[in-house]
């Protein structure tokens, strides 16, 4: 064998069988996996040439553009310009209503010569964005990211998510989280293409919202947490603050106000809500079942009015939480006439009433919405009264439960919940077929018993919230474990230019 035929052989094979790129490598380790990826040869080089196009008049379209403009300006140090129609060497977003791509779902191809995104509503738009940002390199992320310029692989995805509701929870009763804090939770919620934070603004502990009628539910009742440290409430004006970033993020924001049980906080402001009328001090422990509004005051349901009342008026999305679980102090003829009174308050503010599962024991109109953690048949009895359904199993999605006998924070009354567990389940599985259409989405909720600052919810919501917001964008047939564990473990590099204070979890081989 001759030099040159040898040298010539040594090249192929290293041609061949050399590493994937960095970009080819971030393109198949996308959260969550999209509907349809196909990685072609070429790259698109965003550089000092760069411009930007938005081929639609839409309001909310522009706006969508324009912010992803600037955090690319803010990553590149590049000025990126306008530029009124499509060229070469440009990032082009076309809003079309007649493509057939449905809401929240995009068209995205990559190629030498241009970016182009296509999509039926901004929130389609909004979510290429998302899938752009994960395809450029980790460090952008970070406070201080390298600005240059860099390559996306070439590919084209044909994306949609599979539910309309794909949510997390937050509780901010048991232990207040800052406005900050919130907003950065929902900036992660956003970046997975996650579209509802749940906030629970009351329960036993704390009463967290500002109520003009009912001044003493934050002057008094915000005033500890658990474990008797210091607590917090948001004026109504920090709450419009947060609704509008959420917005801005097309995050629906889904205030939560528990009744009739979890209303210590309330009564001890109020004494006159109880049955008794006598005074309270301020819980802070974790016990529930305890406290329960009084039914035969015509005054406790002036109240919840007046609180719906204020609700509706400052959240413009469609849906207000009443909570309805863990009433055990009720009985159950009070508990169904709550229930049942409640509905028909937040009906005719405008609202549709959600409430978790425990509220299937009354009538439920089609307006209305169960949210199952716990038992299965009561999913069951609120969907064959024709009321939607959010999928919250509390051993699967809880993210405060532990994830093995080493969790720093969290509990394991729903038991140990691994990233694969929390992962490896059907949600459609959950209702019959008969019923599937009725299943609006799925939700994270985060208790806080036992975390107190947002690096502690980080630890307990990652690596598991990723895998959450794949289950309710990516259709069960797309998925399987032992390829996502290997897309998660990509993700370290961008949860170390987040600063999130995550679990490492052994069932992953993390790549930093």
């Amino acid at each position: 064998m001759s030099l040159l035929f040898r040298a010539i052989l040594i090249l192929f094979l290293f041609a061949t069988c050399s590493p994937a790129s960095h970009e080819e490598v971030r393109s198949t380790s996308l959260i969550p996996l999209p509907a349809d990826l196909t990685v072609q040869q070429g790259f698109f080089e965003v550089n000092n040439q760069t411009t930007i196009v938005c081929l639609s008049d839409d309001s909310a379209a522009h706006q969508v553009v324009s912010r992803f403009r600037q955090l690319l300006e803010k990553v590149t140090s590049f000025s990126i310009p306008w530029q009124p129609e499509a060229a070469d060497n440009a990032i082009v977003f076309s809003l079309d209503t007649k493509t057939g791509v449905p809401d929240e779902g995009y068209h995205l191809v990559i190629n030498g010569r241009q970016v182009k995104i296509t999509a039926s509503s901004a929130a389609g738009l909004y979510c290429a964005t998302q899938t752009l940002r994960q395809l450029w390199p980790e460090e952008f992320d970070s406070e201080n990211p390298p600005r240059q310029n860099f390559r996306w692989q070439a590919l084209e995805i044909h994306d949609t998510p599979r539910y309309r509701w794909r949510g997390a929870m937050l509780d901010v009763a048991r232990h207040f989280f800052t406005i900050e804090e919130v907003k950065r939770y929902i900036d992660y919620l956003a970046f997975y293409k996650m579209n509802v934070l749940h906030l629970h603004l009351s329960d036993d502990q704390g009463w967290r919202i500002e109520m003009k009628k009912w001044p003493r539910l934050t002057a008094f009742g915000a005033q500890q947490e658990v474990g008797g440290t210091t607590g917090g409430f948001y004026t109504q004006e920090q709450y419009r603050e947060l609704v509008q970033y959420a917005a801005d993020r097309f995050v629906l924001v889904v205030p939560e106000i528990d009744l009739p049980g979890h209303t210590h906080a309330a009564m001890a402001s109020y004494p006159e809500l109880s049955c008794d009328g006598r005074s309270r001090e301020l819980y802070t422990g974790i016990d529930v079942g305890f406290s329960s509004l009084c039914y035969q005051k015509e005054s406790t349901f002036a109240f919840i009015a007046d609180v719906v009342d204020e609700l509706a008026a400052l959240t413009p999305g469609p849906f207000l939480h009443i909570g309805g679980d863990e009433a055990l102090s009720t009985p159950h003829e009070e508990y169904v006439g709550f229930i049942t009174r409640i509905q028909q308050i937040v009906r005719a503010r405008g609202k549709r009433m959600i409430g978790w599962e425990e509220i299937a024991q009354a009538h439920l109109d089609s307006t209305s919405v169960a949210q199952y953690w716990s038992n299965q048949q009561h999913a069951k009895d609120a969907a064959a009264q024709g009321a939607m359904i959010i999928l919250s199993p509390a051993t699967r999605v809880y993210l405060d439960m532990k994830y093995d006998s080493t969790s720093v924070f969290g509990q394991d009354w729903a038991g140990l919940t691994s990233v694969e567990k929390s992962y490896q389940w059907l949600p459609d599985t959950v209702v019959s077929e008969t019923w599937q259409h009725l299943v609006l989405g799925i939700e994270a909720p985060l208790w806080s018993e036992t975390i107190t600052h947002l690096d502690e919810a980080e630890y307990l919501a990652f690596p598991r919230l990723p895998g959450i917001a794949e289950l309710a964008w990516t259709n069960s047939n797309k998925r399987t474990w032992s390829d996502y564990r290997q897309r998660l473990g990509r993700h370290a590099k961008r949860f170390d230019a987040w600063g999130i204070h995550y679990f490492r979890s052994p069932e992953i081989e993390w790549q930093n």
